[in-house]
């Protein structure tokens, strides 16, 4: 194999790949990437067996052919390249030659049939959404999404259904979704996938216009210019969030998002530091926020605030909190509470693009 490219070619995708190739691995084959080249362009892999990723480059390849090398360490040496000068790959033996100017690495090769196959898609149902609204979507449910046994909290829900997109996320403690309509959006039937939350962060890296999505028995698949995320499916059954959202919680509050951010952050500081615990106590025109922990002290704070309903106290984790407002576009936030025990519906005062809901139960403090 040998091929040339500029630098600029190589490093960005190189660069994207880091995130799907395993640093620390039982399988020394997984922090390898695969390289391609055939006429015209090189192709570049790498997987950790859960998400891959396929993407390639233009170069002019003189002699085709592959290598498997570890990503890691081509991409530290391709990035300190001079930016003008091209970069050549030669493939001989068991090692991979890369060259620029006076510059020289020779990295040794693993074999290649000892990587494993990534699965492709030709896109055949035709399927794309804007990819700006996808990523807003994202960040509306990924800090919801946990790692544990339970492998259906290890990812967010995608629903497709005529002209409408949702992403739901829960860690059993609380409950993230959101939803955006799209035109001319349509499906043959409802689709429900579930998508790793490293496949989400990923998504999050690409940048253009759109984004394409196809699917089969085993793997999601979601391409973006020259790059296609491959995402194995997550088996199991989502939770009915449905039935988690509530309906009929009388007690409305209405508060400044940035204010509310900022005392919650300075009350936090006292919190104990394993349940970040804080407590409002709500009545007619205020909110008054405490935090206590015996090794510091206490903290206190008040804001003034739109609140119709039985003056009530009820206690939350910050942190969950503030994962939700930090995400919020609207300048004010709805909370909607039954009593201190139920499960309490917040939401942003004005909708903006779509609908965003976040469902939290509270704690004993």
């Amino acid at each position: 194999m040998k091929f040339t490219s500029t630098k600029g070619n190589i490093v960005n995708e190189l660069g994207i790949l880091q995130g799907i190739v395993e640093k620390r691995t039982t399988m020394p084959i997984l922090s390898n990437v695969l390289i391609k080249a055939v006429k015209g362009k090189v192709e570049l892999m790498g997987t950790d067996l859960e998400v891959g990723l396929r993407t390639y480059f233009e170069a002019e390849v003189e002699k085709e052919g592959m290598a498997a090398v570890n990503g890691r360490k081509l991409f530290d040496f391709v990035k300190l390249l001079s930016e003008d000068q091209a970069v050549e790959f030669i493939k001989k033996d068991d090692h991979l030659t890369v060259r620029s100017g006076e510059s020289e690495v020779k990295i040794l090769t693993s074999p290649e049939e000892d990587f494993p196959a990534i699965q492709e898609s030709n896109f055949e149902r035709k399927l794309s959404w804007p990819l700006v609204d996808f990523k807003e979507m994202v960040d509306c449910v990924l800090y919801a999404i946990t790692q544990e046994q339970r492998y259906y909290l290890n990812g967010a829900l995608l629903s497709l259904k005529n002209n409408q997109m949702e992403l739901v996320s829960t860690d059993g403690h609380r409950l993230s979704y959101t939803k955006r309509e799209f035109e001319n959006f349509k499906v043959e039937k409802e689709v429900n996938q579930i998508i790793s939350k490293k496949t989400l962060n990923e998504i999050k890296k690409f940048d253009d216009e759109r984004v394409e999505f196809d699917f089969d028995e085993n793997s999601l698949y979601f391409r973006v210019k020259n790059r296609t995320l491959i995402s194995r499916i997550i088996e199991s059954k989502f939770p009915n969030y449905q039935a988690v959202i509530p309906k009929d919680n009388p007690n409305k509050l209405l508060v400044h998002k940035e204010q509310l951010i900022t005392a919650i952050k300075r009350v936090s500081i006292l919190s104990s530091e394993k349940s970040r615990g804080i407590k409002f106590d709500l009545k007619e025109g205020e909110m008054r926020l405490f935090s206590s922990n015996p090794e510091y002290g206490e903290a206190r704070d008040r804001l003034t605030v739109e609140y119709q309903g039985k003056e009530l106290e009820i206690g939350f984790n910050s942190q969950y909190l503030l994962d939700f407002l930090q995400t919020v576009n609207s300048e004010r936030v709805i909370f909607e509470i039954k009593d201190e025990n139920s499960a309490v519906l917040m939401k942003p005062e004005e909708e903006g693009k779509g609908v965003y809901l976040y469902i939290l139960m509270p704690m004993k403090i």
